[in-house]
């Protein structure tokens, strides 16, 4: 083949300039039989990167259930899609822009929604919801404050200007997010069962169409960038940031949904990471068939590019679509009313190679099976030594707070766990008027299907401190937080989609945090029934400072599905009357370790993470959809962090109706842990017949606890065994709970 440039030497000692290491060079030699050129080997690179290729991650995916009658597609496509019933499926997917998103936020955030839309139309699916997952450093920092109003900025700009609303999600605050923070972003569509589209070449002889703007220089290296460590050199890589235009976005949407209805396409692929090389490989491993392309067709907004830049550049609102054989002219005409640019760029071919060619000469040739094959690494993982000792530590000698009521105000106003509206104020949740449970007014959002009865729940959970400490339960609560939280609101959890945000998998302790993670996943998603449908991998999120690595908490972020056969029997967490009685399904936590409130009052990250029965957490569901099909509440609050009170607290201010709580626990269980302790497979429900509740709850077999009555203007829990009485007003139960973002978003 002719070389683009000459080649006077090899490229080894070159190639982590590309994103491979000696011995990755070494085996592409061995492997063509020859010296790559610097194209090449920079496709390669892009590749086999941790984002693209999963080299350290996909050795480890095979515990994963990825299977159910629930199940219409499962891993390796665009998105995962699940069936809800009434031939409608629901198609979905969470992905991070992690590192754009720390050098250049706005853009950064922007992008990461719009590339996760585009997975979930070129499903076939029609997007009606975004939900994001948000990890920001200490809240006291400027840094801090720039980077949580610049990501908010990008999300909402890119959400409200497309018209897809942005229905909930979460945000934490950790000092290891200081200069990593995480941005992970979920993305839901309807689609008719028949209308379901896959990223497939077809066969010999297709078209291949590019489609959307035109190719520019910015996010020239993504991918590769995702996957190396940021350093105090990263600002220099903002060419690796991309830049979005959600109104062009708009029109790809409808120009791609409509040629997918119209059934004149036999593939369709988003250009995300990598773009036009890892979507048009992608699309031909798929097929089992090669692929040539002419380079001097792609549309290009900037003069004088050249082949590196015209395959690695990751502009924004580009797709490529394969026409039926036959019916290309029908395709070119109903893209043309969109005003899109639509380009054939090349073809199917009966090889098996990835070709390109420039100026008439071939550029590339390599084979399809070999990019899309990275190599897969198998680490030894081995526990921090550091982390095993904070979990074993003796918590006994912790004092315990002479002022409950001081302490609760505390956490309420801590910023992981205090109102989230400074934040969801600025989204647009209404449009396309399909949520039916707005953000914070439930633990999960609700969203209508149009023509039917159905409704759609979903979420994203995950404590990172609970993984930090033990990546096993950690991960595994993370799975059982959110099939709580769905069935918090009357939906039954379907499947999941996670993102796997970590630090550098070169270092056995992080590997060690991978690889148990991955496992308490798997078993609980087997435990509860709720596949594993896609996701993403985020790995070397650390940042490097002189010597030191900091490493984020590891944070396998878990977004999950649901269906409500009926969405008029749902719940949502604030109390609606006085003199109802309220309910802890589940038992009383008998543990400080791992809490939010030994960090923040004690400034202490240790102890042993609760212990997770999933058998309970089964029960726990099970049992809260009963009461709420049976139409015996519509109250329903999971306990997560900041415990029991912070629950109680929650449910009070959400409906600005008080509580009065009597607690009676075993006396070597301690008050503190009583009241913040966080134990999972709990949630508290209140109803108006609670005869008729407790009765069922006894008939299904699922423990609970009576815990008192609603009505007042005060939040009162009483423990008169121990000497506890705490009781705090609404007023300033709100003041806390309301004030604390609102100082960080300015």
């Amino acid at each position: 083949m002719t070389q683009p440039t000459p080649q006077p030497q090899s490229l080894r000692s070159q190639a982590a300039t590309f994103g491979l290491s000696t011995d990755e060079y070494d085996l592409l030699v061995s492997s063509i039989g020859r010296e790559p050129n610097a194209l090449e080997t920079a496709i390669v690179g892009a590749m086999w990167s941790e984002h693209c290729g999963y080299k350290n991650s996909r050795p480890l995916f095979s515990v994963f259930p990825t299977t159910g009658p629930q199940v219409l597609q499962g891993p390796g496509e665009n998105a995962g899609v699940v069936d809800i019933g009434e031939g409608w499926g629901v198609a979905f997917k969470m992905e991070s822009h992690n590192h754009p998103s720390a050098v250049e936020p706005v853009q950064g955030a922007a992008t990461g929604v719009g590339g996760i839309l585009r997975d979930i139309f070129a499903m076939g699916a029609r997007p009606f919801a975004v939900l994001d997952s948000l990890r920001f450093g200490n809240p006291d920092s400027p840094r801090t404050r720039f980077l949580v109003n610049g990501v908010v900025e990008g999300i909402a700009h890119y959400g409200n200007a497309i018209g897809v609303p942005t229905v909930g999600g979460e945000v934490t605050f950790h000092p290891s997010y200081q200069e990593n923070p995480l941005v992970n972003v979920m993305a839901l569509g309807l689609l008719r069962h028949e209308d379901l589209a896959t990223g497939t070449m077809g066969e010999v002889g297709n078209q291949i169409i590019y489609v959307g703007s035109k190719t520019g220089r910015d996010g020239l290296g993504g991918a590769v960038f995702a996957s190396a460590d940021l350093s105090n050199a990263s600002q220099a890589d903002r060419p690796a940031v991309q830049v979005g235009d959600p109104f062009m976005e708009k029109l790809l949407l409808e120009a791609t949904l409509e040629a997918i209805e119209s059934g004149v396409v036999a593939g369709v692929q988003d250009m995300g990471a990598a773009g036009l090389v890892s979507s048009t490989c992608e699309m031909a491993y798929r097929a089992g068939l090669g692929i040539t392309m002419d380079l001097d067709r792609v549309p290009t907004r900037e003069s004088g590019m050249v082949p590196m830049e015209l395959c690695l550049s990751e502009s924004q609102e580009r797709m490529i679509l394969v026409p039926v054989p036959g019916r290309e002219q029908e395709l070119y005409d109903l893209l043309a009313k969109w005003e899109l640019d639509v380009v054939n760029i090349g073809q199917v071919e009966e090889h098996s190679n990835y070709r390109l060619t420039w100026k008439g000469e071939v550029v590339c040739d390599l084979p399809v099976a070999l990019l899309n094959e990275a190599p897969k690494y198998t680490r030894e993982g081995v526990e921090s030594p550091d982390i095993r000792a904070a979990r074993e530590r003796d918590l006994s000698g912790v004092p315990q707070p002479s002022d409950s009521g001081a302490v609760l105000l505390e956490l309420l106003s801590h910023p992981t766990i205090a109102s989230k509206r400074p934040i969801f104020q600025r989204f647009d949740h209404q449009v396309m008027t399909n949520t039916v449970v707005v953000p914070g007014a439930a633990d999960a959002a609700v969203m209508r299907v149009k023509g039917s009865g159905l409704g759609v729940a979903a979420t994203s959970d995950c404590n990172p401190r609970f993984v930090q400490l033990d990546p096993y339960t950690g991960a595994a609560a993370a799975v059982a937080e959110a099939a709580r939280n769905l069935a918090c609101v009357g939906a039954t959890p379907l499947a999941i989609t996670d993102n796997l945000n970590f630090g550098n998998p070169h270092r056995p302790e992080v590997y060690y945090q991978l690889q148990q993670s991955v496992q308490g996943i798997a078993d609980a998603c087997r435990a509860l029934n709720t596949p594993v449908t896609g996701g993403n991998v985020s790995l070397y999120n650390q940042y490097t400072q002189g010597d030191e690595r900091v490493a984020i908490h590891p944070t396998p972020t878990i977004g999950m599905v649901g269906v409500l056969p009926d969405i008029a029997k749902r719940a949502t967490l604030g109390l609606k009357a006085a003199g109802q009685t309220l309910y802890l399904l589940g038992q009383h936590a008998d543990s400080i370790g791992a809490s939010q409130y030994l960090e923040s009052v004690h400034g202490l990250e240790a102890g042993r993470v609760p212990p997770l029965d999933l058998k309970l957490e089964q029960q726990v569901i099970d049992g809260t959809l009963a009461l709420i099909r049976a139409g015996l509440t519509d109250i329903a609050h999971d306990c997560a962090e900041g415990g029991l009170a912070v629950a109680l607290a929650e449910m009070a201010m959400a409906g600005s109706i008080g509580v009065g709580v009597t607690l009676d626990a075993p006396p070597e269980v301690r008050t503190d842990a009583l009241l913040f302790g966080e134990a999972h497979s709990r949630v508290i429900v209140a109803v108006s017949d609670a005869e008729a509740t407790e009765s069922y709850l006894r008939e299904l077999g699922v423990p609970f606890v009576r815990l008192g009555d609603s009505g007042g203007d005060a939040l009162t829990i009483a423990a008169p065994a121990r000497g506890l009485h705490l009781s705090v007003n609404l007023t300033a139960l709100t003041l806390a709970y309301e004030s604390s973002l609102i100082g960080i978003l300015g």
